[in-house]
């Protein structure tokens, strides 16, 4: 393989402006790239923010603790009350197997005992919203023979 050496000029003359073109290029590419990694540390809160102020960091830490605290109480309470409401219903039910019991024992049906409770319990919240209704005057749907 034989090279034949091409003069510098004649390169210059053919390529000229691609190699000027080629090196601007190259030279803007580098200092975006500079710029790009000169402003990236202090692009970082986290880690500048945490060096320069760590009064501020435990400020956060214990307002965050503090939150979880209040929620923490918070959910106590609506899980006692919800024992507490647990515990009323059992009562109730156990009241109720009591009473049915006791009905039974005495020979009186249990159902009706029951039934008689709750409309006791039902007619307590209703009497002062409601009025009686009284039965209209409609035809039956089957004839009486």
């Amino acid at each position: 393989l034989h090279l034949v050496p091409i003069p510098v000029g004649s390169l210059l003359s053919s390529y000229g402006w691609y190699i000027l073109l080629a090196c601007v290029t190259i030279y803007l590419i580098v200092q975006k790239i500079s710029q790009s990694l000169a402003v990236r540390p202090s692009g970082q809160p986290g880690a500048a923010d945490a060096a320069v102020e760590p009064d501020m960091v435990v400020r956060r830490q214990e307002a965050l603790a503090a939150a979880r605290l209040r929620m923490q109480e918070e959910l106590n309470a609506q899980a006692e009350r919800y024992k507490e409401k647990q515990k009323q219903l059992e009562e109730e039910k156990r009241r109720q197997k009591i009473a049915m019991w006791e009905s039974m024992q005495e020979g009186k049906s249990y159902k009706g005992n029951l039934k008689l409770s709750q409309q006791e319990v039902q007619s307590g919240a209703s009497t002062s919203s409601s009025v009686p209704k009284s039965k209209s005057n409609k035809k039956p749907l089957r004839g009486g023979g």
